[in-house]
């Protein structure tokens, strides 16, 4: 069974960042496409970045230049590096890995398996 399990989030200030972290067990990240969700209250759930297989990344206009998606291979750990943080960032943020072969998107419905989330809460 896959397992993602996400960390790093917090209560920040607008202007501060955070480096979201999420770390997956038996699947090798670097050969799937993976991405980060996020999910407010009452709203639904909207792709924020991707990466394929070959280092391609996609991002939500919302956070494109504020947000950066990576990973390390090594670690076996995916990271969404976030600066500039606004108020309308606060959500609970998903790490997901998409079925293999699938093209990498921020379609939720490309993705099999979702982490647990962790929360980000940005002050104003």
């Amino acid at each position: 069974q896959v397992q993602l399990v996400e960390s790093g989030g917090g209560s920040v200030q607008a202007g501060g960042s955070l480096r979201l972290s999420c770390t997956a067990s038996r699947i090798t990240v670097g050969s799937f496409c993976m991405a980060w969700f996020r999910q407010a209250p009452g709203k639904e759930r909207e792709g924020v970045a991707s990466i394929d297989s070959r280092g391609s990344t996609t991002y939500a206009d919302s956070v494109k230049g504020r947000f950066t998606i990576s990973k390390d291979n090594a670690k076996n750990t995916l990271y969404l590096q976030m600066i500039s943080l606004k108020p309308e960032d606060t959500a609970m943020y998903y790490c997901a890995v998409a079925a293999l072969f699938s093209s990498c998107s921020l379609n939720t419905q490309v993705y099999e398996y979702w982490g647990q989330g962790t929360q980000v809460t940005v002050s104003s």
